[in-house]
């Protein structure tokens, strides 16, 4: 028996929290039904918020039912695949819902993928015969998937929307007049039909609900991972796996149903912003819509019209956020809880946030998309450790691996996440190899996070498995680093690599890519700031710890989820 047995950081959970009995959601059954409660019980609330237009819970219901019976017209059948290829739209939450109710599997391609990563994925998932439809915009169509469209046969049926079309007339007209709103191409993908979403499936199909009988151990997601260090793998995840991870962050975040207005950025084909748009429907909560995550004014504008009670945003966002004056003009009053997830946010980030959002308002956690997604949470009413992703919530099992030992480590000392629970995928899709190395054999899934755990049981990232760094012998945790050098003033991002060391074969050195926050100026040459940043380095880090090289950088590589590309780095340095 392990200290990590006896789930002492309960003594930490709000009081009141403990672990559900799997009949909660097994009760529930599955998505579809979980959203038809909301439907039921709220039909009038507004479901969704898209640059004014209003779409009620009783509209996704009778819309989402429209593109189910549009499926099965269409041939498809229970375990097909609906691709999602969208921004932030109205369609896309409609869609998610109607092919669910179809007993369809939801995948979500990213709009920022090239036409050869998005062959790859969809050819990924075609290679076990199943049919797939695919949901795109009529702006990118033609141009994006024309070169792709035949080397997949599977992919019979092409679903289109347009960014207004669910704008009125007038509205439509004057955007597309002053290229607002992007007019869609014309033009056809050979063998495949093509359907508008609005004139081929709202102004067709009837709203009366399918008959098709979904269990909770059916796939419902297969959602692809980055694949920063390979090929990016389809995480498969049941529809008791979503509602498991739905009902225990409602319980621990003390939500109600058909309450609050929320607002995030995250976009839905990201595994954070997916778990976002499941939740407000499933608790639901109106969500304002946000196609464009890079238009900081309008975020900063719809953030003052609705005064929203719930925030959700990627670090990243929030430091752009905070570098808009418009932002820290904003009433928050009405806002109950900022959530930040998915990327490391430094403590003083988080403080400047705090002071302009309201001290005590943000709340940092962490998950995975193969975890469906979120395993860990700061409290809501009790203590919260600003720079920790929180404590394991309910029904969790989580260790910290030596990952050269393979056995437990002691408290205070780094070590791999290893977690167990009913949220935890069934695999990865197509790849019993990979799967296998992922999760063992007693069911524990292997995150390749490297953590620290106090003796209250907060957990602190200290860095990707994969992006540990040995410098003659000593272990370099990247994100500790980084942490602390950020704390420099001129510095608006970084990244710490490894790289191989000349004078120690088998041993790497430290090297720091900087991005300079373009609010300063700096008077000193770009060697002398080098200096000054070392100098701050040494009196805050181990020897081992401080960066031998610097190089400033006016971008950093990006995946398509938003973090930071290490491996681009890697290949550059």
């Amino acid at each position: 028996m392990t200290i990590y047995s006896k789930k002492f950081w309960k003594k930490s959970w709000d009081e009141g929290l403990h672990d559900l009995d799997p009949s909660e959601w097994e009760s529930i059954g599955t998505l579809p039904q979980a959203f038809k409660n909301s439907f039921d019980d709220f039909p009038d609330r507004v479901a969704l918020s898209y640059f004014g237009v209003k779409i009620t819970f009783r509209d996704i219901d009778m819309y989402s039912n429209q593109f189910a019976n549009m499926l099965i017209e269409k041939g498809h059948k229970k375990g097909d695949v609906v691709a999602f290829n969208l921004p932030n739209v109205p369609e896309y939450a409609i869609g998610i819902v109607g092919a669910l109710k179809a007993g369809c599997i939801v995948t979500s391609v990213s709009t920022l993928l090239r036409d050869m990563q998005i062959q790859y994925q969809l050819s990924d998932i075609a290679e076990a015969g199943k049919k797939i439809s695919l949901f795109t915009l009529d702006t990118s169509c033609y141009k994006k998937f024309r070169k792709i469209a035949s080397t997949l046969p599977q992919l019979k049926l092409v679903i289109t929307c347009n960014y207004g079309d669910f704008l009125p007339k007038s509205k439509r007209i004057f955007g597309k007049l002053f290229k607002m709103i992007p007019k869609g191409m014309k033009g056809y993908l050979r063998d495949k039909e093509i359907v508008n979403f609005h004139e081929g499936v709202i102004d067709i199909y009837p709203t009366t609900p399918v008959n098709i009988s979904v269990d909770k151990n059916d796939l419902a997601f297969i959602i692809y991972t980055g694949g920063t260090t390979a090929l990016p793998k389809g995480a498969m995840l049941t529809h008791s796996n979503s509602l498991s991870n739905l009902l225990i962050v409602k319980k621990w975040l003390g939500w109600k149903r058909g309450e609050g207005t929320a607002i995030s950025a995250f976009p839905f084909f990201h595994i954070a912003g997916l778990f976002f748009c499941e939740s407000c429907l499933f608790n639901a909560q109106t969500q304002i819509l946000v196609p464009n995550p890079r238009d900081i004014n309008y975020i900063c504008k719809i953030l003052k019209k609705y005064k929203p009670s719930l925030i959700v945003n990627v670090p990243s966002l929030y430091h752009l956020l905070l570098n808009n004056r418009k932002f820290k003009k904003i009433d928050f009053s009405n806002l109950e809880l900022c959530i930040t997830s998915a990327a490391p946010f430094p403590v003083e980030s988080q403080k400047q946030l705090e002071a302009i959002i309201g001290k005590g308002k943000l709340l940092e956690g962490y998950g995975m998309t193969e975890t469906s997604p979120i395993l860990t949470l700061n409290p809501l009413q009790g203590k919260r450790k600003m720079g920790t992703i929180g404590l394991p919530i309910m029904n969790m099992e989580l260790i910290l691996m030596d990952p050269e030992s393979g056995s437990t480590v002691p408290l205070g000392t780094p070590g791999e996440i290893w977690v167990r629970g009913p949220q935890i995928m069934e695999g990865y899709y197509n790849k019993p190899q990979e799967t296998q190395i992922a999760i063992d054999d007693e069911g524990f899934l292997h995150t390749g996070d490297i953590a620290i755990m106090d003796e209250e049981g907060y957990l602190k990232i200290v860095d990707r498995k994969k992006d540990m760094i040995i410098v003659s012998g000593f272990k370099v945790f990247s994100k500790k680093v980084e942490e602390t050098i950020y704390r420099f003033p001129v510095i608006e991002n970084l990244a710490i690599i490894g790289i191989p060391d000349p004078d120690k074969p088998g041993s790497e050195m430290v090297k720091a890519y900087i991005k300079l926050d373009p609010v300063f100026e700096i008077k000193v040459t770009k060697d002398e700031l080098k200096k000054e940043i070392m100098i701050f380095a040494r009196e805050r880090c181990s020897p081992f710890e401080v960066p031998k090289i610097i190089e400033f950088v006016e971008n950093l590589p990006l995946t398509p989820e938003g973090l930071v590309d290490k491996k681009v780095l890697r290949n550059l340095s």
